[in-house]
């Protein structure tokens, strides 16, 4: 597992947009409608301030915005721009590529059985 956690880490810096970015927008739209910093922290294992700091940094690089909550006004929530949009699309786009071409050589039922798998794993981490 750490060796494909390295292998995916090393080439995921040089796909679309950093790493920590792109997870941070990620667990946005994961959490859903009304995500606040508390829901980006939960998403991705942090403490409030960790979350908090990279939340600032998808905001500050025009990937997130700052909104009113449609359900409390006193609330504070955080909506995904069009750019953010677009950084999610580029990075589903770019997995999606990098698993077909590490993948091009096996029988397409091979490369649809593991990645059936992978997203049986994921979703039973709660990933």
């Amino acid at each position: 597992m750490f060796r494909l956690v390295r292998f995916w880490a090393r080439r995921w810096a040089r796909g679309p947009g950093a790493p920590q970015v792109v997870l941070t927008v990620e667990a946005v739209r994961a959490a859903g409608a009304d995500a606040g910093v508390n829901d980006v922290a939960r998403q991705l294992g942090l403490d409030q301030s960790g979350a908090s700091r990279m939340v600032s940094a998808a905001t500050g690089a025009g990937y997130l915005e700052r909104a009113r909550s449609t359900t409390d006004a006193r609330r504070t929530v955080l909506r995904l721009t069009s750019a953010g949009e677009e950084l999610l699309g580029g990075a589903r786009g770019w997995q999606r590529e990098t698993f077909d071409a590490l993948t091009a050589h096996w029988p397409a039922s091979d490369r649809e059985r593991f990645a059936g798998y992978l997203k049986r794993l994921a979703d039973e981490v709660g990933a």
